[in-house]
Formats: structure tokens, sequence, C-alpha cells
């Protein structure tokens, strides 16, 4: 139909108390989408600084903010399952 605009049908995802998940996260949102904040990580917001510094998730400076993309945190957990099952990308 003229006038009407169709929109690409997307996947949501939600935190665990109900919040839709964003698209760019801050640190703190991101630490929760992960599930670090699980009291089994020390230092939670230490281990995204070390995936950053490993180069196998990317940050995106916003200001003097980082922020973390969804599509970048969805790539993460894509590559680190292939890892963790012995699979190359």
């Amino acid at each position: 139909m003229k006038g009407i605009r169709e929109e690409k049908s997307c996947c949501f995802s939600y935190f665990s108390d109900g919040t839709p998940v964003p698209d760019v996260l801050t640190e703190k949102e991101a630490v929760k989408f992960l599930r670090l904040d699980d009291g089994e990580t020390k230092y939670p917001s230490k281990s995204l600084e070390y995936y950053r510094n490993q180069g196998i998730l990317r940050g995106t400076r916003v200001g003097k903010r980082l922020r973390y993309l969804k599509s970048e945190l969805l790539n993460f957990l894509e590559n680190q399952t292939r890892i963790t099952n012995g699979e190359m990308s």
C-alpha cells in the first residue's frame, strides 16, 4: 500500500528483568547483556576491557564514553561459541 512503510523483521532481545536491549549499550548494559554480572566474574568491566585489548570485541567511542553495539556483542558471542565448540570461522 502506498504510504505504508514496511519495516524489516527483526528479533528483539530483552534483559532478564524484561526490559528491551537497546541497539547501543553502555558498559554496564553490555556487562548485563553478556551476563558477566552473574557473580562468577570478579571484575566484569575488566573482562570487557580484556576482550577489547585482545581485539575480539569492539567498542565504539561516543564523546568521552565507550559504547557497544548490540550487533557487536552478538557477533562476539557467535565467535566465542565457535571457539568453545572447536569450530574455526
